[in-house]
């Protein structure tokens, strides 16, 4: 539709009266279109108070114009039935995208609530939708007769996924089973609607409460300060607090010397949604995985892993899982040789233990200082967050493909930190408006991500409004805003994402941007993060934040030489998190509701990977990606997707780098072509053959050059 369903889906019918909608009416920001430029949302005049009549308004009115269109007495054309359910849902679409960003990023008691209610409403409203049998049956006519509608290649493709989205929901279900599927979608979209919740508040909860400076000793005097003042925003005066970012592993490992604060840090991440209180997570997970495989089944397949992946760019789990086993000797060999590294920098340091999870980052942090005379705290000062910003992320940007960037203070923000630019194409026409949100809050989930605002469509007439939201630790008040060379990735990451979307190029919306398979959508944020390190780009950003010097080229260089340490862990922890992802997707519908801690472990040993020294990037309680975020059964594309950007950018590399000319060739063929073609096709036309995974090792340091 016109509108993202999978955001959480249903339907509800408006207690207005007439006098009171009508009063609505004129109050509402979300009842007609913005008058901002590019319809930004108004945060200006939104209030929480608004979401929920504009939830409940715009289901109705979505459900009045879905009927129109299936009890249209015309015949079904491409435009009476498929253009039309485009044209579709603008009410419902504005307050969605807005809704999901602001509650995703800055909630508070009544987003938390409207978010509980109108949640299984979308969900109920999605299937009222999809069931539709008389909107299938035009769908249908439609597809049956496709290939006499001389229709353009974009208009073949949308009709093409909507008839497979129609069967995928359930159109073509007995009554009986549709009924078994609008309550198992129901408890579901309310299930992953508590684990959301609760996993916000185990990681604030979960955060390390320190009574002593000394017990921080290693961290440097921001990073102190930081720890100071979030202590303080709690109450807790005269301790520190080090709050929780969403993986397992925390950044303060790598420099803690208290080898029982390091401990007490992880183990709080580790069992964070694990305490047995209001927030533990893993009942609700434990049934999240039995209805998926009870979903699965209704449609005839075996587990919800290969229900989900039916249109995706690998296909199938077995796909999937063949492409990760591909990854595992490598990795377990690596693992393997770190380890004893790292347990030899132990000893060597006095240490009379063995190597645990808590001392990795910390031992090899000790062991990257002495082999590659390269320490984190020497880099910081040369990452400030707004020049790479202005002077990395969008320089890179304009080197590629033209695009130039200005900052506009006069776009209202539902947070004072929040950055808003205008983007120009190459041509100096007015591309689209972004959004950067980049501060951890206790109110923010975890992690990094990209979405819309407004989606680009020809159709619609609208251009793309987008957000890129992280979770930087903020500098206190009168301190510089330093951030890691993790932080720097991200940066140019998410921005990928944002590239992706501010280049769609499409008249329909459901095929606009980003629209497309979790196994594709990360290659192009992941394919951006290759330019943080090029030397142009990376030249003209990182400068001292005091001096403006440049990097001294000897770091530089200590950056590069260092760019394939730790790569067993670093992988391997992504492969184990995968595995697990896909294990828990794998269950059939026979399997009784799983002991999670048992599941678990069971699940993990199974890999062949080193998990007790290298846990995964993300546990079962913790793994927001495939409870609640779109991700499940999707966590490989994280992997599969690093192969495309590798393969892609070693193309780039043999090409002459970043030039225009490149980068146009990838906008053109890539990023401008949303879901328009399938994801095999629209690779081998750039590329001329099917990806290879030879590049990907390589930059991993897991497979010399000459062994290519």
């Amino acid at each position: 539709m016109a509108f993202n369903f999978r955001l959480a889906a249903v339907l509800a019918v408006s207690a207005f009266s007439l006098s009171a909608e009508a009063h609505a009416a004129s109050t509402n920001p979300f009842f007609s279109a913005s008058t901002l430029p590019y319809q930004a949302p108004r945060f200006d005049q939104i209030t929480d108070s608004d979401y929920a009549p504009a939830f409940e308004r715009g289901m109705t009115e979505h459900l009045r114009e879905i009927k129109a269109i299936a009890n249209n007495r015309a015949a079904p054309t491409f435009d009476n039935t498929i253009a039309a359910m485009e044209r579709a849902g603008q009410t419902l679409n504005r307050v969605q995208m807005t809704f999901y960003g602001v509650y995703q990023a800055n909630t508070d008691d009544t987003l938390d609530k409207v978010q509980s209610q109108e949640a299984p409403r979308l969900t109920a409203h999605e299937d009222e939708v999809y069931l539709n049998a008389k909107l299938f049956a035009r769908v249908k006519s439609l597809y049956d007769r496709r290939e006499k509608l001389n229709l353009t290649p974009e208009q073949a493709q949308l009709l093409d996924i909507y008839y497979q989205q129609f069967v995928h929901a359930g159109a073509q279900l007995s009554a009986a089973d549709k009924t078994k599927l609008r309550a198992i979608n129901t408890r579901l979209s309310n299930l992953e609607t508590q684990y959301e919740q609760k996993l916000i508040a185990s990681a604030k909860n979960g955060a390390l409460i320190v009574d002593s400076k000394k017990a921080l000793a290693g961290l440097d005097d921001n990073t102190i300060a930081s720890a100071a003042k979030a202590a303080q925003e709690r109450g807790l005066t005269g301790k520190w607090v080090i709050p929780l970012q969403n993986t397992t592993q925390q950044p303060a490992l790598s420099s803690l010397t208290d080898r029982k604060t390091r401990q007490a840090l992880f183990e709080q991440s580790w069992t964070r949604a694990e305490k047995g209180d209001e927030n533990d997570t893993r009942a609700t997970i434990a049934e999240l995985a039995e209805l998926r495989a009870q979903k699965a089944a209704l449609f005839g397949y075996p587990n919800f892993a290969a229900y989900t992946l039916y249109d995706q760019m690998a296909k199938t789990p077995e796909a999937a899982e063949n492409f990760m086993q591909q990854l595992v000797p490598a990795t377990v060999a690596e693992q393997k040789r770190e380890a004893e590294v790292l347990q030899k920098a132990i000893r060597k340091d006095g240490g009379k233990f063995d190597l645990k999870p808590w001392d990795w980052e910390h031992y090899s942090d000790q062991v990257r200082r002495a082999k590659y005379n390269l320490d984190q705290n020497e880099i910081k000062p040369y990452f400030e967050l707004k020049t790479v910003l202005t002077d990395g992320v969008f320089f890179a940007a304009n080197q590629l493909y033209g695009i130039t960037f200005q900052q506009r203070t006069d776009i209202p923000v539902y947070q004072p930190d929040v950055m808003v630019f205008e983007v120009h194409d190459k041509d100096g026409s007015p591309l689209g408006l972004m959004y950067f949100d980049y501060f951890k809050r206790d109110n923010k989930s975890g992690g990094a991500w990209m979405s819309n605002f407004v989606g680009q469509s020809k159709l619609l007439g609208t251009k793309p409004v987008i957000y890129n939201v992280a979770n930087f630790t903020k500098a206190a008040p009168g301190q510089p805003q330093l951030i890691t060379s993790d932080d720097v990735t991200t940066m140019f990451h998410e921005f990928g994402h944002a590239l992706h979307g501010l280049f769609a190029d499409q008249t329909y919306p459901s095929l606009s941007g980003t629209s497309v398979a979790r196994d594709f959508v990360e290659f192009p944020s992941q394919f951006n993060e290759n330019w943080a390190l090029d030397p142009k780009v990376l030249s003209h950003y990182a400068r001292h934040y005091k001096t403006g010097a440049p990097m001294p080229k000897a770091l530089v260089e200590k950056i590069r030489k260092a760019a394939h340490f730790n790569q067993g862990y670093a992988l391997g922890e992504i492969v184990a998190a995968a595995e697990l992802d896909m294990k828990w997707h794998s269950l059939p519908a026979t399997a009784p509701r799983q002991d999670v801690d048992k599941f678990e472990s069971d699940a993990l040993n199974s890999t062949g990977l080193d998990v007790a020294a290298v846990p995964p990037r993300y546990r079962s309680s913790y793994f927001l990606h495939i409870w609640s975020n779109g991700y499940s059964a999707g966590y490989y594309a994280y992997l599969w997707t690093e192969m495309l950007d590798q393969d892609v950018f070693s193309w780039f590399q043999e090409h002459g780098g970043l030039t225009r000319e490149n980068g146009q060739r990838f906008r053109d063929m890539i990023l401008s072509k949303g879901h328009t073609m399938d994801y095999g096709p629209m690779f081998r036309a750039f590329y001329g053959r099917d990806p290879d995974i030879t590049p990907m090792l390589v930059h991993r340091g897991l497979v010399s050059e000459q062994g290519k």
